[in-house]
């Protein structure tokens, strides 16, 4: 959930929509709780276990398609005042009057649901068996992801709790479309500061106005409009010093700046107020009626003769008095309106600012040791005993389509200088097939090649499992609710059989830029081929592409010219003989369109 009140909709406006590179060997700390109740909502009773499903093909993408490295995180135990805000939302969702909801007590908490804690097992449990590092946080997971961000560690965070910004994440990435020109949706903490005008303390001060996980009400009657209007009028230093004392119940102090404010503000001449300057009332603008009936007003534009011209509906004299006294009744509204603001904060019991605060701001470390990120090959046999088990697919599925994440670390592995030639122990690097544009960006399709008897262990055999997901549908679904990545394409060619999988461009030309020089060489020598077998134009043959026909010539004739003068029958028509009669006949029927011909020929 994160902060209440729709505030992932105030911050909309400054999402960036990022393309595929934009996680290129990039290190990602991604919410493991946020995808494991993603699809469970989405898939829940459809398809067999849908957690583990998400979590294994989002990971092969992660590292496949968009080149990145992911380190998930776990929550840890939740604080008293979450345990609190879960039992409320409980009693909110069934209907339960919240009055009877108990207090939270100190080094009091409660553990999420018996089956969410399996999901989550499961899933860890896949993800060390795809070398994947896992850390476990003490409190929400976050709250690690935004700390991981904010120290450097890694370059964003996968989540959808709007709170990360809170506990000091600088980009957060909330929704990802993998089949897409710009699959992430991703928000930068710069990007609202400067559109926003609202840093973090402003943030964490929002979220204890309208609500957060840890006090889901927040402060009754106050919206996100309402709450950003006011902590934009203190400073961010400042702002969540002042909540305290409002909350406290303090208003004298606050009353007494607002008045010290109000004393200050200056007129346009720097001199005392003055009276109330008076108003015509045919023009609006100073002086009196009597004396404008008879010579017009500076301020109006009518002849010297003519007198002042009658004001609009709804006129307000924009005078240097008037001017004045106007932003003094706006600063007394203001005034008035922050009063009201703050005894409604003042009002509020459990107004508990001082526990979130601290929360918040992250005075205590959120991981348990130290910070070792490292990634290792997967473990290929067990991922498929592991994935047969629970999913009941076959060792050829599993591996086929484990296929692109393996040609990955093969590739990343071979250009940081390791001595490993083949993929797997199976597979080597035959060449480049192609290059392919997918969605506006270029890859190269890479062929793979293998013995032909080793073939058994990679030819697709199809499961009950995705049998039933075609029955129920989901199949076409899957480009945005499974995440499910393109397997690789199998031909045999010349005794080997072969596999093709899509690489970046780079990460090719830095493992085997041999090969791409030699694929680039063949390329041009290719096309020069081609250039050089285009049959040259003669001079009577048709004008040069780009060049505009005229009428005569773009649309031909079908009339055959005639130079002989035909003979004339008795009645002083030209005579036709039969031959050219049935010549005539046959002519314009080429010239009309297909139904037309069908027509005549049938009907």
């Amino acid at each position: 959930m994160g902060v209440g009140g729709n505030f992932w909709d105030l911050l909309k406006p400054y999402a960036r929509a990022e393309g595929f590179d934009f996680l290129r060997n990039k290190r990602v700390a991604v919410d493991l709780s946020y995808w494991i109740v993603q699809q469970e909502t989405a898939l829940k009773g459809q398809i067999r276990n849908p957690h583990i499903r998400l979590i294994f093909f989002r990971t092969v993408n992660l590292f496949s398609k968009f080149g990145a490295y992911a380190v998930f995180v776990t929550d840890g135990t939740a604080s008293p005042l979450k345990s609190q805000a879960r039992i409320a939302r409980f009693f909110r969702a069934s209907g339960i009057d919240l009055s009877s909801l108990p207090v939270a007590e100190e080094a009091i908490s409660i553990e999420r649901n018996k089956a969410f804690q399996k999901c989550e097992k499961e899933c860890v449990e896949l993800l060390e068996l795809l070398g994947v590092p896992v850390l476990k946080a003490k409190g929400e997971a976050e709250a690690l992801c935004a700390q991981l961000n904010r120290e450097g560690l890694v370059d964003a965070c996968i989540t959808s709790d709007s709170d990360a910004f809170l506990f000091g994440a600088n980009c957060v990435i909330k929704n990802m479309q993998p089949n897409s020109n710009e699959p992430f949706e991703c928000y930068h903490m710069s990007d609202i500061e400067s559109g926003l005008g609202l840093r973090r303390n402003q943030l964490i001060a929002i979220s204890l106005l309208v609500g957060n996980d840890h006090n889901l009400t927040g402060v009754p009657g106050i919206g996100i409009e309402t709450a950003v209007r006011f902590v934009k009028s203190f400073s961010d230093d400042e702002i969540l010093y002042r909540l305290r004392e409002i909350g406290g119940g303090d208003l004298q102090d606050f009353q007494h700046d607002v008045n010290l404010d109000s004393s200050l503000i200056p007129s346009s001449d720097e001199s005392p107020r003055k009276t109330k300057v008076p108003h015509c009332s045919i023009c609006g603008h100073p002086g009196s009626k009597k004396a404008h009936l008879k010579f017009s007003c500076q301020y109006c534009s009518a002849t010297a003769n003519e007198g002042c011209i009658k004001k609009p509906l709804g006129f307000k004299c924009n005078c240097s008095p008037c001017d004045l006294d106007n932003k003094e009744k706006e600063q007394k509204r203001n005034e008035n309106w922050k009063l009201k603001v703050c005894r409604r904060i003042a009002s509020e019991q459990n107004f508990r600012n001082n526990e979130i605060t601290e929360m918040y701001l992250n005075k205590q470390q959120q991981y348990n040791g130290d910070y070792h990120l490292s990634w290792e090959n997967p473990k290929i046999d067990m991922i498929v005993d592991y994935l047969a088990y629970y999913q009941h697919w076959e060792p050829s599925y599993t591996r086929q389509r484990m296929f692109p994440m393996l040609s990955t670390i093969f590739l990343r592995d071979v250009a940081s200088n390791s001595k490993d030639q083949l993929l797997g122990g199976q597979y080597e690097f035959d060449s480049i097939q192609r290059v392919k544009t997918r969605f506006g960006h270029q890859l190269y399709v890479i062929n793979w090649k293998k013995p032909t008897r080793e073939m058994s262990n990679v030819i697709c055999i199809p499961s009950e499992d995705s049998d039933t997901e075609q029955e129920l549908g989901i199949a076409d679904q899957s480009t945005d609710l499974l995440d499910e990545p393109d397997s690789p394409q199998i031909h045999v060619n010349e005794g080997c059989s072969f596999l093709s999988t899509e690489e970046d461009m780079v990460l090719v030309q830095n493992a085997f830029p041999e090969k791409v020089s030699q694929f680039l060489r063949d390329k041009e020598l290719k096309e020069s081929r081609s250039r050089r077998k285009r049959p040259m134009k003669s001079e009577n043959s048709e004008s040069p592409r780009g060049v505009q026909l005229s009428i005569s010539n773009f649309y031909r004739s079908s009339k055959v010219p005639c130079h002989e003068k035909p003979e004339e029958s008795e009645t002083g028509c030209p005579k036709i003989s039969a031959d050219a009669s049935r010549e005539r006949d046959k002519e314009p029927i080429r010239n009309y369109s297909k139904s037309v011909r069908r027509k005549l020929l049938f009907d």
